[in-house]
C-alpha cells in the first residue's frame, strides 16, 4: 500500500499532467465545464494503473517530489479555470515566479559547486536560513503578497514533519521545474514589455 509521501507525489504529478493541458493554445475558447471535465478526466487517468505503476509513477521519476511552489502555482492554475478566486491574480504569482528566479539562479550554479561555498547545505536545518524565510513570510503578508507566505510557511511546515522523502527545506521550497517555467515567464513578459515600449515609441 503506497505511504502518504507517495500518494501526495502521485497526486503532485497528475496535477501537474493537467494543469500542462493549460498551456495548450486555443484550450481557453472551451467552455469552463468541458475545460474542468477535460483537466478531471486527465488527472483520473495518469493515476490509473498502467503496467506495474500508474502513469504519474513514471512521470514522478523523472521530475521528482514536486516542490509547495511548484503545487501551489499548479493549484492556482487548476483553480483559475474552474472557479474565479482573487488570490489567483497574475500579478501574484508573477510575484511569486520573480522570488523563484532570484533566488533559483545563484541556488543552483553554487549548490552544483562554482565556489567552495554550498548554499544547498543551509537547507538541512540551519537557524539561519530558516529565521530569513519566516521574516520573507512575514513581510510578504504584511505587503498582502500572500501568495508568496503562504507557500515559505507550507514549505516549512511540509520540511518540519518529513512530508518528502528529502531532509533538505529547499526541496521543499523549489525544484528545477517551476525554476525554467519562471525563466521562461519572465523572459516572455520581458520581451512583450520591449515590444510595447518599441509600439509606443514607433507611434510618436
Amino acid at each position: 500500500m503506497p505511504n502518504f509521501t507517495d500518494i501526495t507525489g502521485l497526486t503532485g504529478v497528475a496535477s501537474a499532467g493537467a494543469a500542462g493541458l493549460l498551456l495548450i493554445p486555443g484550450i481557453e475558447r472551451l467552455s469552463r465545464l468541458r475545460l474542468v471535465l477535460l483537466l478531471g478526466m486527465v488527472f483520473v487517468l495518469l493515476l490509473i494503473q498502467f503496467g506495474e505503476l500508474p502513469m504519474a509513477a513514471y512521470l514522478r521519476g523523472v521530475t521528482g517530489d514536486l516542490s509547495i511552489t511548484t503545487l501551489a502555482l499548479i493549484g492556482c492554475a487548476l483553480s483559475r479555470s474552474g472557479i474565479p478566486h482573487n488570490c489567483n491574480d497574475s500579478n501574484y504569482c508573477l510575484a511569486l515566479l520573480k522570488l523563484v528566479v532570484l533566488v533559483a539562479l545563484p541556488l543552483y550554479p553554487l549548490s552544483l559547486g562554482l565556489t567552495a561555498f554550498d548554499p544547498y547545505r543551509l537547507g538541512f536545518g540551519d537557524p539561519l536560513l530558516i529565521s530569513v524565510l519566516l521574516l520573507l513570510a512575514f513581510a510578504a503578508w504584511i505587503l498582502k503578497h500572500h501568495l508568496i507566505a503562504s507557500c515559505i510557511s507550507l514549505a516549512i511546515l511540509a520540511w518540519a514533519s518529513g512530508w518528502y522523502e528529502s531532509g533538505n527545506l529547499w526541496d521543499y521550497l523549489l525544484d528545477p521545474w517551476v525554476s525554467i517555467y519562471g525563466l521562461s515567464v519572465l523572459a516572455l513578459h520581458g520581451m512583450k514589455s520591449v515590444l510595447q515600449f518599441v509600439k509606443s515609441y514607433q507611434m510618436r
